[in-house]
């Protein structure tokens, strides 16, 4: 009987290994399961990033222009899902529209790896995303979430009210730096939640 454990443990093992290893995102047809108007504004996410950061740059007060600097330094990198858990700084950083950069103060952000996959809440301040994080086999994750307003609101998922919806990308900078560049307002504006640990 112990030998049958044994050999058992001995076979379970690397799969083990490579479970934990693994990512635990979401699997799905991101950014195929988001509404008309986030699909397109996702086509044009490049062109209005670029649109965006030339407008906090002509016109943006310079402390909130080194907040968006730093937030932008560093590419995309793989990491595992075990990396990503866990929680976090997280500063906003709304830039493009009408307004040309606002760098708001340090909150608290949290990212859990379920059974869902992973999912990231914006736990303090009073514009709070919530959402989940899909698998587009490259190091950048989609993101596809809503913004609850109001420190009493409780947090709303993709689509559930269309004017709160929040999809982009994460940038896994390194174990420490994640930035998560988010369309906001049906793509007429630009965010960036900088996460530090």
């Amino acid at each position: 009987m112990n030998r049958m454990l044994l050999r058992f443990a001995l076979l379970a093992a690397p799969l083990a290994l490579a479970l934990a290893a693994g990512t635990a995102r979401a699997d799905g047809p991101f950014p195929n399961n988001l509404n008309a108007a986030d699909r397109q504004g996702l086509e044009n996410f490049d062109t209005l990033r670029a649109q965006a950061i030339e407008i906090a740059r002509a016109k943006g007060d310079a402390a909130d222009l080194r907040q968006m600097e730093r937030a932008l330094e560093g590419g995309a990198t793989n990491l595992p899902a075990s990396t990503l858990a866990g929680n976090w700084r997280c500063r906003s950083i709304q830039f493009g529209g009408s307004l040309a950069i606002v760098a708001y103060g340090e909150f608290r952000c949290r990212i859990t790896d379920g059974p869902e996959g992973l999912r990231l809440e914006k736990l303090t301040g009073s514009q709070r995303t919530s959402g989940t994080f899909y698998d587009l086999g490259e190091a950048r994750l989609g993101y596809a979430g809503a913004e609850a307003w109001g420190d009493g609101e409780r947090p709303y998922r993709y689509d559930q009210d269309p004017e709160r919806n929040q999809v982009g990308y994460l940038v896994p900078v390194s174990a420490n730096h994640l930035r998560l560049e988010l369309l906001t307002w049906r793509g007429t504006s630009f965010a960036i939640l900088d996460l530090r640990r």
